[in-house]
């Protein structure tokens, strides 16, 4: 198990000293614990967990651990399934996130002299705004062109040279083919592909890469956690580095709260360590990773997690089978002539489930034959049959946000 290290544990002990002299959140989450004589790691770990709803229900304000003449931003989530979260930021938070971000630019590679053109989204969410403070800081030129718009979007491309593309990696996709399609690859000045938001498989990320001509990179992040810039793969592809002078990180059993041995994987909680305008204490983010052991070759010395590979609410169980969309992504991967994207389609007919599994198929492929690989390597991987339905690349909708992959229609 990975040990907390003394300037860690010092700055954790400093937050909750300070966030239990407020009355607010916390010090109503921790009534009842002597954190005064808080002396180790184990003690720590016996510290409730925080997670979503906790912070649902601060809304609106209820995290801030501040004065208001201290906050000079808030972000927030979507929403999408109920109350939004609210996170305040001081500016300290702000300048501290940026220099994280850097941090992720350099680790890929990136200039003052690239360009750097940014399609997620501004406004509430952290996206937009995030990947264009850690380029300013970095020197580097900002595009900030926001999400949508394609045609915008690759004549800006070609006429501004932009060298580095930052987008989910649906976005990335799209505009990829619709590159590809319109025969203007040759110019396009593109050299690295900043990626984040949502999971993508080894098959996406080769044709995002290939059609793009581009080296890629991940990026992780969450609204409640700063926002996108708290991890970055390297050059190597083994994983992502992340920030523990800002961050401490924790892998536990979802099941049962304890922390899980070095390098096996379960769900990710963060402890912020600097973080003024509303720090968190164990949050549980629901993303399924694992602490890599060892040094990475590129030399940086910032520990290491595994790329995500799915998180703990977007599993499905079909037939008593719990199914993740990565298993689906893996699957696909080893069947030559299948395509990255997919869908599922769930239904509950006559008693029984039925996992409709549509995928696309790479041109001039043999979809019968596809359907029947996709059909017995779903049986060997996951354990249950599906009704596999091939189609055509580009049938399936893209997005420019983060696509919906998996439709359970039986509740």
């Amino acid at each position: 198990m990975k040990r907390m290290n003394e300037t860690q544990f010092a700055a954790i002990k400093n937050t909750l000293t300070k966030l239990c002299s407020l009355d607010g959140f916390y010090s109503k989450k921790f009534a009842g614990y002597e954190l005064q004589s808080m002396q180790s790691q184990e003690d720590f770990e016996k510290l409730p967990f925080t997670n979503k709803d906790d912070l649902r229900e601060a809304y609106p304000l209820g995290l801030q651990a501040v004065p208001d003449s201290e906050i000079v931003r808030i972000h927030s989530s979507s929403g999408t399934t109920g109350t939004p979260v609210i996170i305040p930021y001081t500016r300290q938070d702000v300048e501290d996130w940026a220099i994280m971000f850097k941090r992720c630019y350099e680790t890929a590679g990136l200039t003052n002299l690239d360009r750097v053109h940014i399609t997620p989204g501004y406004g509430l969410w952290t996206a937009g705004i995030g990947f264009q403070n850690g380029a300013e800081l970095l020197g580097a030129m900002v595009i900030p062109m926001g999400p949508g718009n394609t045609d915008k979007q690759i004549q800006m491309m070609m006429d501004l040279k932009s060298t580095v593309l930052c987008a989910t990696s649906s976005y990335a996709l799209l505009l990829a083919e619709e590159i590809s399609k319109r025969g203007v690859k040759d110019k396009i000045h593109l050299r690295k592909g900043v990626i984040g938001s949502e999971r993508w498989g080894e098959k996406m990320r080769r044709r995002i890469a290939g059609e793009l001509g581009v080296q890629l990179y991940d990026i992780y992040g969450l609204t409640e956690i700063y926002g996108p810039g708290i991890a970055m793969s390297c050059d190597y592809e083994c994983g992502m580095h992340y920030w523990d002078d800002y961050l401490y990180f924790e892998i536990i059993d979802p099941h049962t709260g304890q922390q899980v041995p070095e390098g096996e994987i379960g769900e990710l909680v963060i402890t912020t360590l600097k973080k003024e305008g509303a720090p968190l204490i164990r949050y549980r983010t629901h993303d399924l990773t694992r602490l890599l052991p060892g040094e990475c070759a590129c030399g940086l010395a910032y520990p290491r997690i595994d790329t995500i590979i799915g998180r703990t609410d977007d599993m499905v169980k079909v037939k008593g089978v719990n199914i993740f969309p990565g298993q689906i992504d893996e699957l696909l991967r080893e069947v030559e002539g299948a395509s990255s994207e997919y869908q599922v389609m769930i239904d509950h007919l006559s008693g029984k489930d039925i996992m409709t599994l549509f995928f696309e198929t790479e041109n001039n492929a043999d979809k019968k034959q596809l359907e029947q690989d996709v059909k017995q390597h779903c049986k060997a991987k996951i354990g249950i049959s599906v009704v596999p339905k091939a189609v055509a690349i580009g049938e399936l909708p893209r997005s420019e946000k983060k696509s919906t992959r998996i439709f359970d229609n039986r509740y």
